[in-house]
């Protein structure tokens, strides 16, 4: 009987243990390893947002280590890998922290004890020169990665461009490349243009070339995006993720950076991913390999923070808490000056800043100091944060930081009319074209918001219902027409002028005369310690044409409260417009007639089919399938390409289907005319994830708001 209990309490200690077990074990000689990848965190160690000084509720490295320690007990053959950009972005970082770069700086401090694996530098890396960027990296223990850039000897500025990390028995090796356009930004600060930025899928294939047979997995972390930036001609996308898995096939795994914007696909068989900033998010990828270690599956996931615990080991780690009070000490120990009133006015439509739509008292300004320390004749500048602004009463250095989040100097430099106003072109193009009918004023979802300059200096109207290239209107300066061939100088911070405008000028390079030895943002804090109270003024210089919003309309009114109220989208990137849409069936202003059939109970069914043809090429995309084996299937986010033919004629059947959207089955009620299948507005919702919503005839399908439906 003893021998039997005992027999018993081993076989259940087995059992525990095997349950416990991650999915680093499996059958046959399987491993299962999961590498977690982050970026672009801008130095949110806390959780914190010294802006408002405001606690934030989905941000920051001591979340992700929350989630990391999760996993790592789930899978003890977990990889953390990170994509640059992440010792600059708060006051404490780039006020305190960067200015002294020998001192312990707490982002890799944090990111020690984190136990990262590697690390790929990314372009805000740079932001202060080589040196201090060496110096602050250097306290790092993991290896930091940048395959593609190099020093005047030939060096890589990081020392390596990869590494080889073991989990579960697998060897991966992790190549670290960051955007060549580091001197577009950076040009002119310690070291940066004596180093050479490679094409970033060269510099892979080479690394790949020296790895050899080493390792399992080839996992590449760009500090990019998948498209170019800037480098888009054909033959050179220097900047693209996606370039380096077309020339290097053996890539087996890529994390993406830089863009901020959620990334969860599969280019071939490489599975992608990459996180929005400031850590709201984590990607996880999961794969699994055979007992010959090759990859037999791979899946992906993209994690949100919110509602996540911070940690409170990164919070009490002493590096990072005492720089927490420091810049929290920084933020409240001086009042600047002060304001006479609030300076931006409430917006109109949520996620659309009145600020990109008319003057306002911020840019003004903004681009007032930078007149008054430049000298020039024409100032450009951005709003760089939707919701930057000016409180009334005391100003802090925080609010100094909410209206210029970077650390720019000023340049000013020589230009013509004409070179003006092909610049001023540029930044129009951030605009959709107005069309007949929009209710608001819409933007390019890839132009990003804080490269929209206005202009101080000169007047001039922006005709948004004119193409892109076509929109500047009676530009003048000092009351008369802007002639192409006039001399002019222009106040504009360092990464514009970098990035952009120098391309535009035909001096390039020349036409810099002079450059500010403190930042835009002492600027702006000088001003206000010279100039208190100041009040909010606007000039009112330019202002949108072309456009009738139809301001007075109320169901233009209705529209807007429903948005301001989180009940549709925000219109940022596509405007809503009034005109009517053709069709039964409306999906993001476009429509079509779907054949429908009525069923007993009075309800409306949709073709199944049909609307996947309305919904194709758009963030709703589905696939709608029919086999013997599994009969109705439904694939989300892929498009549905299969001709379409007439609909039948005949009785209509009512009953139930079972249709499998991805692993899951649902259960509609259906209306079946042949071999068709007809979905109610409710079977729609149930099945698409989508908004569905019928008034006057017609069936409008919405993407609810927050969903993630479209990455």
């Amino acid at each position: 009987m003893n021998h039997a209990r005992k027999l018993l309490s081993v076989l259940l200690a087995l059992v525990l243990a095997v349950s416990m077990l991650p999915a680093a074990l499996a059958a046959d000689g399987e491993t299962h390893i999961t590498i977690l990848g982050t970026s672009d965190m801008h130095s949110d160690i806390w959780g914190f947002d010294y802006a408002s000084v405001e606690e934030t509720d989905n941000s920051g490295m001591a979340r992700l280590y929350t989630y990391i320690q999760q996993v790592r007990q789930e899978n003890p053959n977990t990889v953390l890998i990170d994509a640059g950009d992440d010792i600059q972005g708060t006051i404490m970082s780039d006020d305190i922290f960067n200015k002294a770069p020998d001192r312990a700086h707490p982002v890799i401090a944090a990111m020690n004890l984190m136990g990262y694996d590697a690390m790929t530098v990314g372009n805000h890396e740079f932001n202060w020169g080589i040196k201090s960027m060496q110096t602050i990296l250097g306290q790092a223990e993991f290896p930091v990665l940048c395959a593609n850039v190099t020093d005047k000897d030939g060096a890589l500025v990081t020392g390596t461009g990869w590494t080889i990390v073991e989990a579960g028995g697998v060897k991966i090796a992790v190549i670290g490349v960051t955007s060549p356009s580091v001197p577009r930004w950076d040009g002119g600060k310690e070291g940066i243009d004596e180093c050479t930025y490679e094409d970033a899928s060269e510099a892979v294939k080479k690394a790949i070339a020296e790895i050899g047979a080493q390792a399992d997995i080839i996992l590449v972390s760009a500090h990019m995006g998948l498209e170019a930036e800037y480098y888009i001609n054909e033959d050179d996308r220097r900047d693209s993720a996606a370039k380096i898995l077309e020339v290097n096939p053996e890539v087996d795994v890529l994390q993406v950076a830089h863009t901020h914007t959620t990334v969860n696909e599969t280019v071939g068989e490489v599975p992608v991913a990459g996180v929005r900033s400031t850590g709201v998010e984590i990607a996880r990828f999961d794969l699994t390999l055979d007992k010959d270690k090759n990859i037999t599956e791979a899946k992906v996931e993209i994690v949100p923070m919110e509602g996540v615990e911070p940690s409170a080991e990164i919070r009490e780690l002493e590096t990072v808490a005492s720089a927490h009070t420091e810049a929290i000490k920084f933020i409240n120990e001086d009042v600047l000056g002060s304001t006479t009133a609030r300076f931006q006015p409430d917006n109109e439509i949520d996620g659309i800043a009145q600020g990109w739509i008319e003057d306002t008292a911020v840019m003004d300004l903004i681009n007032q100091v930078q007149l008054e320390k430049s000298g020039a004749d024409v100032s450009a500048a951005a709003l760089f944060k939707y919701g930057s602004d000016l409180p009334e009463g005391d100003i802090k250095y925080n609010n100094i930081f909410d209206i210029y989040k970077y650390d720019n100097t000023l340049y000013r430099v020589k230009l013509t009319g004409a070179e003006l106003k092909a610049y001023m072109e540029w930044s129009a193009g951030y605009y959709n074209t107005w069309k007949e009918g929009d209710i608001n004023i819409s933007f390019d979802p890839e132009f990003r918001d804080y490269k929209y300059d206005m202009f101080a200096g000169v007047n001039y109207e922006i005709d948004i219902s004119q193409p892109v290239g076509s929109r500047i209107k009676n530009l003048t300066f000092k009351g008369e027409p802007l002639k192409d061939d006039q001399e002019l100088t222009l106040a504009v911070n360092n990464y514009r002028f970098s990035s952009t405008v120098k391309g535009m000028l035909a001096a390039g390079d020349e036409a810099k005369e002079w450059e500010s030895s403190e930042s835009i943002r002492d600027m702006l804090k000088a001003h206000f310690e010279a100039n208190s109270p100041v009040e909010p003024k606007v000039d009112n210089n330019w202002k949108i044409v072309g456009i009738d919003l139809q301001l007075e309309n109320p169901e233009r009114a209705e529209i807007i409260a429903k948005i301001n109220a989180g009940e549709i989208e925000s219109p940022k990137n596509k405007a809503y417009n009034l005109n009517g849409v053709q069709g039964n069936v409306v999906f993001d202003g476009e429509g079509a007639d779907i054949a429908t059939v009525a069923g007993a109970d009075g309800v409306t069914y949709y073709r199944l089919r049909e609307v996947a043809g309305l919904l194709a090429g758009t963030e709703a995309s589905f696939d709608v399938t029919w086999s013997r084996e599994d009969g109705v299937t439904i694939v989300k986010g892929t498009d549905y390409t299969a001709e379409t033919p007439a609909a039948a004629e005949g009785e209509a059947v009512s009953g139930t289907l079972t249709v499998t959207v991805g692993e899951e089955a649902v259960e509609v009620a259906v209306m079946d005319v042949g071999s068709s299948n007809y979905v109610s507005a409710e079977g729609l919702a149930a099945l698409l994830g989508l908004d569905a919503q019928e008034a006057d005839g017609v069936l409008t399908l919405a993407v609810p708001v927050n969903t993630g439906i479209g990455g």
